[in-house]
């Protein structure tokens, strides 16, 4: 905990943020902090969930169905916090999947000298599968036609 002269406390999570609080460093600025995330649009920032979880110091009186509708609240806050969270994350990874689809094309289209002995193997192999499938065909069909045939010789005897 850092106190500073004008009274005001800090108190920090782990010693790697005291650091940094003393290196003088904007933790706006710092990628891996909350206020990085949050200024940077990447979690949310503005939500009314977030009302729910503000300290208040008004002392209460204990209450046992208070407490159990009280628990019951702050369960329900959290399921959909959770929800607005997901679905944030999921707008915002929306674009982010056309994004990588369009840097794999430009990718692909910059080693396309790498690709190419593969994909002509591709069709050669593809080729041969055809021709296999279709040389299995032709021996079922012969077989069962020469079924067929017997069988109309043994009708006749």
């Amino acid at each position: 905990m850092f106190v500073r002269n004008d009274s005001k406390t800090f108190r920090f999570c782990r010693s790697k943020c005291h650091r940094n609080f003393n290196k003088k460093r904007n933790p706006r600025k710092v990628a891996w902090t909350k206020a990085y995330r949050k200024t940077r649009g990447k979690e949310l920032a503005v939500d009314s969930t977030f009302e729910f979880e503000k300290r208040r110091n008004r002392p209460t009186k204990y209450d046992r169905n208070l407490m159990g509708k009280t628990i019951m609240a702050m369960q329900r806050v959290q399921s959909i916090k959770e929800a607005r969270e997901g679905r944030f994350h999921a707008n915002r990874m929306k674009d982010a999947k056309a994004e990588k689809v369009k840097v794999a094309r430009v990718e692909i289209e910059k080693h396309a000298e790498v690709l190419a002995p593969a994909v002509a193997r591709r069709e050669e192999v593809m080729q041969n599968v055809l021709d296999s499938a279709r040389a299995r065909i032709a021996t079922r069909r012969v077989t069962k036609e020469r079924a067929v045939a017997r069988g109309s010789e043994n009708m006749e005897e």
